[in-house]
């Protein structure tokens, strides 16, 4: 039910982990965290004066770090160590909560979970184990694992949490397994007939979307705005059905969401890591639209803060790659940060090594950003080359390429190109590419012989076999 990466450690074990990690500013990861996490909430469960011992020792200076991972966990301690609340109800947790960004919708689900759970642990109400503790690495929950944990809330007459339940149906998805759909149906349990029927349609719905350059003429940086206006292409949504049965903190992610929207945050840095893949790891498009603006400013912003591991975890999920995760990689590639950039070469192998890049559409996304000055022909070409250079990578680069180089030729100064020319040439030659690029062709024609005409020469003559 629980096991492999996420089985629970013994009460030692786990302080010392617990304390390794509220211990380290970097944060952990996604298997780390909702191991500890479970585990804090499976021994409070079994023996929670045993437990309170064991975390005792953990070091209490640590309780406080700017991670949002680590404030989390820090928080789960105490609520194990305290006496518990009796006087309190862990129905209202969040009910003061207000909606300030769209852009937030998934870190308002994750909160929402963890403060259910914390305040279960402190009104002394425990859960043998959450329900929503992923089955692998991505952050998915196989649906036949979330039946089986209901059913064994049944048993025990233990009432699911709605925000728990809430994440774990959201963590649910891909084919539908009708043997978990059967199991569901049989289930002693209020919520058992919601959970069949949210399985049986596969889990929630991929929304339609569109694309849309940011409004406004674009305007290179000013010392007063920082960003650049007019010159980003974000995704929006539309709205989703079925928001009426989860709780109210999840509302914002069924909202039709419009990429231009304001948005109070100074930066979205906060919610751009793998826990917000993991928290939706069946719609990665959902979180890379509603983010595409922190991950842009890393690309057109000097100051702007990157975000690798979202970047990663974006082309590991589950769900389809479209638009929204194919410019965050476009991104990526031309990001001021050098861990955003080896993070987002690494996100388009891994796209490519699991049959879901869409070379003819990244690249397409690369000619228009760059023609509009958002990213940088120097960045993309250092990245490209990076990817190429990794042992079958030249052919997911030739197919990006193949898209980029008709509009770069048609936006771009040529003279700006050369070295892209050279890498898209040693790409088409080790990939075995063959055919044209009436673009290339064209440019080959003309007298001279500067770099940028050598290379396009080259690159006609290996499409053509020569």
């Amino acid at each position: 039910m629980i096991e492999g990466e996420y089985a629970v450690p013994p009460p030692g074990a786990l302080a010392d982990e617990v304390a390794a990690v509220l211990a380290d500013r970097r944060g952990p990861g996604v298997e780390t965290f909702e191991r500890l996490l479970g585990a804090v909430v499976v021994h409070a469960y079994r023996d929670r004066e045993a437990l309170a011992v064991a975390l005792g020792s953990v070091p209490r200076e640590f309780a406080v770090r700017p991670d949002p991972q680590v404030a989390c966990l820090a928080g789960f301690v105490g609520a194990a160590v305290e006496s518990v609340r009796p006087g309190e109800s862990w129905e209202n947790a969040g009910a003061g909560w207000l909606e300030l960004c769209q852009h937030a919708a998934v870190d308002y689900i994750a909160g929402a979970r963890l403060g259910e759970l914390r305040a279960r642990l402190r009104a002394g109400d425990p859960v043998p184990f959450p329900l929503s503790v992923p089955s692998g690495p991505t952050g998915a929950v196989e649906p036949r694992h979330l039946v089986e944990r209901l059913a064994r809330y049944a048993r025990l007459g233990v009432r699911p949490g709605p925000a728990d339940l809430g994440q774990a149906l959201l963590r649910c998805g891909g084919p539908v397994d009708g043997e978990a759909v059967r199991a569901a149906e049989k289930l002693d349990l209020a919520e058992g007939p919601r959970v069949a029927d949210w399985l049986r349609q596969g889990g929630l719905p991929q929304p339609a979307g569109w694309r849309e350059r940011e409004s406004g003429a674009p305007e290179r940086p000013s010392r007063r705005r920082g960003a650049r206006v007019g010159r980003r292409i974000l995704v929006g949504h539309e709205a989703i059905e079925g928001r009426g049965a989860f709780p109210r903190r999840f509302w914002s992610l069924f909202r039709k969401f419009e990429p231009g929207i304001p948005c109070p945050h100074g930066s979205l840095a906060d919610f751009r890591d793998a826990h917000t893949i993991a928290a939706l790891p069946w719609h990665p498009e959902i979180a890379a639209a509603r983010l595409l603006t922190g991950v842009a400013s890393a690309a057109d912003q000097d100051g702007g803060r990157g975000a690798p591991a979202f970047l990663e975890a974006l082309a590991g999920a589950d769900g389809p790659a479209g638009p929204a995760v194919h410019l965050a990689v476009a991104y990526g590639l031309a990001s001021v940060p050098r861990s955003d950039r080896d993070a987002a070469v690494q996100a388009l192998l891994l796209l490519a090594t699991r049959g879901r890049l869409d070379g003819g559409l990244l690249g397409r996304e690369l000619a228009e950003l760059v023609g509009l000055g958002t990213l940088k022909v120097a960045l993309v070409t250092e990245s490209l080359g990076a990817a190429a250079a990794v042992p079958q990578g030249a052919a997911p680069v030739w197919a990006v390429l193949a898209g980029a180089l008709p509009g770069l030729l048609a936006r771009t100064k040529p003279q700006a190109l050369g070295a892209l020319l050279a890498v898209a040439a040693d790409s088409a030659g080790l990939s075995g590419a063959r055919g044209g690029l009436p673009e290339v062709s064209t440019l080959a024609e003309r007298p001279g012989s500067s770099r940028l005409l050598k290379e396009a020469r080259r690159l006609r003559d290996t499409l053509a076999g020569h």
